[in-house]
């Protein structure tokens, strides 16, 4: 068995970089360029090249092919690098590259979202594997000075592009890495979670880019005019999904791609980027990168990587930081919301990690010796893990049962099953909101947001354990196993784990907000109950019949402090985050609003329980 080794953050040495880096510096050793780079069908993409001015040695290139747009446009219009914390590219003197993707801003051709990879692509077909592979192609062979290695990467949805660079293969294509990458988009990214609709992601993003571009543009969409600021009023009042399908209007075709695909079909699974990994070569290493508390591609990070480690024989890694969605690439990673994590996490990244990774693969420079498996931050404990594998072998899966009176404990056999239970009710005209606060657009610190409102509503229920006398850490998936009863015919099933803070805890440095008990959010997740046992072929509930709801809660790699409690919290509706259940069997999508009904939600005491991956 492998050693874990654990590496606090003071452990590792910097990789020096030249701070400083401003405007004039980029301007005076940087040349812009702007092209119109050919596919194989003709389609010409719009493409910003930024050249370094040295010249005493060839340099790699570094792509990214994004849907939101190359801007700023004019080659006398600088990018502003200079305030980001990757301004360490810059002073490598890489030739910096991104790519209006086909159908987007500037580049001409036709838009689909997720656009399926093609493995049996002829002639002048494409699919965004053979667009990357035209880009790079036209790239080696036209920038002056260039080494001939490329890397790509990206964040969000330019990860998504990442992992179809990768299945290009290109020859002079040497590192990829995909980051918080959209993935999976009906089981756990973006817009929907375990089949349920993620109404508040879905429609803010989509009234906006959705719409189209009948051409090449500089100027962005316009979103929807929301006629009030407090987000959770809005969504009330708007009620059903058809009433957001009216609002969206009719030319937002993923809407409405959206709207006719309420199951797992063939059209989704078509577009789940782990569908094709297998052809990616192991030639072309990759370095997958996500946010343990992000509100959007968590789930893909996660997935992806496991995708790639088990169809392929490549070089890859996984990173997961303690960030909100791209924090890493942002600005201070030392803490998230109103939790902590004792050091710039994100700057620790950049010069530990990617830029050693990039010029390991692109510039042979240097080495990645102290970068294993899996490089993971543990929360909780504020330390970074260098592990051999995830998950990792010397987890053990616990079950704690859900107890009467409150109480959250290891479980035992069940001596009389469906005993004890506790009820409440679900009511879609006042849903449980998934933060406390009255806010316009969809927070990402509600990652780690303090649960405590929503342990004080009649309609969550509530479970923890005594103050824990050792600690205890949490590497790997969490398994909600439910035993439940409802009185209508469908119903959502909301289960959070929280860390339960000391009631005399305190920061070092405080931030203004109550850390005393703060329950902090570690991982929530939602499942639509009528997909329990396929996603493919939803089904009913029989009303007040004991049902089993079992289901998987994205990875943690926390740990829960000595003197901390761990909590678990069960409701049925995260609004707005999550759109409304009806809490009867139907398309929610074609719902009205005479169809939201309330519902009993019943949970069995001792037969319900989370199966907690615990490190030895």
């Amino acid at each position: 068995m492998k050693k874990i080794v654990i590496l606090l953050l003071l452990t590792l040495p910097f990789v020096g970089l030249t701070q400083g880096t401003d405007s004039a510096w980029i301007v005076n050793n940087y040349t812009k360029k702007e092209v119109y780079i050919p596919m194989r069908d003709g389609v010409k993409l719009f493409t910003s090249i930024y050249l370094p001015k040295n010249v005493s040695e060839k340099h790699p290139i570094l792509l990214t092919r994004t849907p939101y747009s190359c801007a700023p446009y004019g080659e006398d219009k600088f990018a502003a690098f200079w305030s980001s914390p990757r301004s360490y590219f810059m002073k490598e003197h890489y030739i910096y590259v991104q790519q209006d993707v086909r159908g987007r801003w500037m580049s001409e051709g036709v838009f689909e979202d997720v656009r399926p990879y093609n493995p049996n692509k002829k002639g002048t077909e494409t699919d965004e594997a053979s667009d990357t592979y035209d880009t790079i192609d036209w790239l080696v062979k036209n920038l002056t000075n260039n080494n001939g290695n490329v890397g790509v990467f990206g964040i969000s949805y330019p990860g998504f592009y990442s992992t179809m660079a990768a299945l290009s293969n290109h020859p002079a294509l040497k590192a990829v890495s995909p980051q918080a990458p959209v993935t999976e988009w009906f089981l756990g990214d973006d817009f929907h979670h375990n089949g349920a609709f993620m109404l508040m992601d879905g429609f803010a993003f989509y009234s906006g880019f959705g719409k189209p571009r009948p051409k090449p543009t500089t100027i962005g969409p316009k979103g929807f005019d929301f006629p009030t600021k407090d987000n959770y009023e809005f969504y009330l009042r708007t009620g059903a999904l058809t009433n957001f399908t009216k609002l969206m209007g009719d030319s937002i075709k993923f809407w409405k791609d959206l709207m006719s695909h309420p199951n797992y079909d063939a059209w989704w699974k078509a577009r789940d980027a782990r569908a094709n990994v297998q052809f990616i070569s192991q030639d072309i290493p990759t370095l997958v990168v996500g946010g343990l508390y992000d509100a959007e591609d968590c789930y893909g990070a996660w997935n992806l990587y496991k995708a790639i480690e088990k169809k392929t024989k490549n070089n890859n890694k996984i990173v997961m930081g303690p960030w909100y969605h791209g924090q890493w690439a942002r600005t201070d990673g030392s803490f998230l919301g109103n939790v902590q994590w004792g050091s710039n996490t994100s700057e620790w990244y950049g010069k530990n990690v990617e830029l050693p990774f990039f010029n390991y693969y692109l510039k042979q420079k240097g080495n990645i010796d102290q970068l294993q498996e899996a490089t993971i931050f543990f929360s909780g404990s504020n330390e970074w893990k260098q592990l051999p594998k995830w998950p990792l072998d010397q987890v053990s899966y616990e079950s704690y049962a859900l107890r009467k009176g409150g109480y959250l404990s290891k479980a035992v056999p069940l001596i009389a099953p469906l005993s004890s239970w506790q009820e409440y009710t679900s009511d879609p005209a006042k849903p449980v909101p998934y933060t406390e606060d009255v806010h316009f657009g969809r927070t990402r610190e509600y990652m780690t947001d303090d649960q405590r409102f929503a342990a004080r509503r009649p309609d969550v229920l509530v479970f923890q354990t005594e103050p824990l006398e050792n600690d205890l850490t949490l590497a790997g998936p969490i398994t909600a196993d439910l035993m439940v009863a409802i009185s209508g015919t469908d119903a959502d099933f909301v289960v959070k784990l929280i860390d339960v803070f000391p009631d005399d805890f305190k920061y070092e440095k405080e931030n203004g907000y109550v850390m005393n008990g703060y329950q902090m959010l570690v991982r929530g997740e939602v499942m639509r109950g009528k997909f329990r046992n396929s996603f493919e072929k939803p089904e009913p509930f029989v009303p007040n019949k004991p049902t089993r709801v079992k289901y998987e809660l994205p990875d943690v790699a926390h740990t829960f402090k000595k003197g901390h409690r761990l909590m678990i919290q069960v409701q049925s509706s995260w609004f707005p985050l999550v759109d409304r259940n009806p809490q009867q069997f139907m398309d929610i999508y074609q719902a009205k609003d005479s169809d939201f009904k309330k519902a009993t939600i019943r949970i069995y005491h001792n037969d319900s329980k989370i199966v907690l991956p615990v490190l030895k």
